[in-house]
């Protein structure tokens, strides 16, 4: 028997099957024990389920169809020495379709990762629901294999959840990717959506490729679902490696700490020049924090969706931190309806897992007009604000030059959403809205009724130029400093190392706040 079930293991491995793996490599991709092997420290992997087979007896349509661990390979493993569950749907079997048993499985993993407290790491690379499976009552009436939907929500939060889209992923997938933490995409393979093109079809008549309807370009750049576009598998698990290396195996611990060897108190000389003399013109708040943070240690996500606005994980003297940022390079660091979903749900992730926030403030406020209010603007907004307020992690605000209205607040500006420290750069300035806008509109009729409109339009914002500066901001106690912008790096490390990662505000008796989208 030992024989028999040594030989049946040897069929189901990849040296086992190789007209399959030799079909997987041929379409550019890895095979899923590949993948698996690539991103789990060697000799740590433990797999569940090997020897599981779909249910013949109870599927007609899967009789005779051989699905060799029902097309999902997974365990238990570490990662840079840390535990982590880990599963790939395997596209030579049954082109990845997800079917009862191998769902099962991934509900087995979830369930291990959410009672044991570590990370749950999907690589999909499959159709969705197994036709075959899916077109039977006594199966899917259940919902499917228990409640995996419902286990993700509850571990949403407790242990970083990442979905590595390789391949199609369309319905079951896609519904699994959207409730992760972390969704990388490999370019030219990997899509996501809820219904592939032929379901489309049929459902509403109309053609379109798969990468039209949930490619990584799409999802990257359009609908901020994935966090990054990657050139193939071997990059895309590398960046799987790199975000989880910020988080803590749960929340119940705190982020890892790594000697990068960069001096917490490093000045550096290009700051005293990163910000224009002339407000209106542009530049690159990524560059002013890749000089505050520790060099090398930035990992951007969701780079080409709402590029006026940065979510950024990088270290700070080693530590973990997540820097909110607004990007006066693009649409001037104006705030709008992608950007404050952006940046909430990078706060809430950050949040959840004990990073401190550090804000970097450059914007003349929200996007005003019918195309803002037609999206929703103002009920997004409102998640954005949400989610500070219920941010307990420590929190600190830096405006490096525009600090408008709303949006000001938004950043955590001042004493908004109290910021264990609040400060500004020399450059900084604080109003309630564009100055110019505000001067036309007060003093219209002044401007108007003046022999010299233009010489009296300057002669206002001079005048009130002078009272939104940066000694004026501080003035009033309303942040706490004005700082050399070199010394930036220096009093972020100070401040985390005093107050520590987490402060703990009151909060009434409560079930739990009401997301207002």
């Amino acid at each position: 028997m030992f024989e028999e079930i040594q030989r049946t293991k040897f069929r189901l491995m990849d040296e086992g099957r190789p007209e399959a793996v030799e079909k997987q490599h041929a379409s550019g991709k890895l095979t899923a024990r590949e993948r698996i092997g690539l991103l789990c420290d060697p000799g740590t992997f433990v797999e569940y389920g090997m020897l599981a087979t779909p249910p013949e007896a109870e599927t007609e349509a899967m009789r005779g169809l051989e699905a060799p661990a029902d097309g999902v390979v997974g365990g238990i493993a570490k990662i840079d020495g840390r535990p982590v569950a880990v599963s790939c749907s395997d596209y030579t079997v049954l082109g990845g379709s997800s079917g009862t048993v191998g769902m099962e499985k991934g509900y087995r993993l979830m369930e291990l990762a959410l009672k044991h407290g570590f990370p749950n790491v999907i690589m999909g690379d499959g159709g969705g629901h197994r036709i075959q499976e899916g077109l039977d009552g006594r199966h899917f009436a259940s919902g499917g294999a228990r409640d995996i939907f419902n286990i993700q929500a509850r571990a949403s939060g407790w242990t970083p959840m990442v979905s590595a889209m390789m391949g199609p992923g369309f319905a079951g997938p896609a519904n699994f990717a959207a409730q992760c933490d972390f969704v990388p995409m490999v370019k030219g393979a990997a899509t996501m959506g809820i219904a592939g093109p032929e379901i489309v079809k049929g459902a509403i008549g109309r053609e379109i490729t798969k990468e039209e309807l949930g490619g990584s370009k799409f999802h990257c750049e359009v609908t901020g679902m994935a966090d990054m576009e990657l050139k193939s598998d071997q990059d895309c698990i590398a960046a799987v490696k790199r975000f989880l290396s910020y988080f803590p195996t749960n929340a119940g611990q705190n982020p890892p700490v790594v000697q990068t060897g960069d001096p917490p108190d490093r000045r550096d000389e290009r700051l005293l020049a990163a910000v224009p003399r002339n407000r209106k013109e542009p530049y690159d708040m990524r560059a002013i924090i890749e000089c505050i943070a520790d060099q090398g240690s930035t990992f951007e996500t969701k780079p080409k969706f709402a590029r006026n606005m940065l979510t950024i994980l990088a270290r700070m003297d080693g530590r973990p931190v997540g820097f909110v940022a607004n990007q006066p390079s693009y649409m001037a660091g104006v705030i709008d309806t992608k950007a404050v979903d952006k940046a909430a749900r990078f706060i809430s992730l950050c949040d959840a897992f004990n990073l401190p926030l550090i804000f970097m403030i450059d914007t003349p406020g929200f996007l005003p007009g019918p195309a803002s209010e037609r999206q929703g603007l103002v009920r997004h907004s409102g998640k954005l604000l949400f989610e500070l307020g219920s941010a307990s992690v420590t929190k600190i605000a830096v405006v490096t030059r525009k600090a408008y209205g709303l949006g000001y607040f938004a950043m955590c500006g001042g004493r908004s959403f109290n910021a264990a420290y609040s400060v500004g750069w020399p450059t900084s300035e604080y109003c309630a809205m564009g100055m110019e806008g505000a001067v036309n509109i007060v003093y219209r009729r002044i401007i108007e009724s003046d022999p010299d409109p233009e010489r009296k339009r300057q002669e206002l914002m001079d005048h009130f130029r002078s009272r939104i500066n940066s000694l004026s901001g501080a003035s009033g106690f309303g942040i706490d400093d004005i700082i050399d912008p070199r010394d930036t790096r220096r009093l972020i490390n100070q401040i985390i190392d005093t107050v520590g990662l987490e402060r703990r505000e009151f909060m009434p008796p409560k079930k739990h706040g009401i997301v207002p989208i």
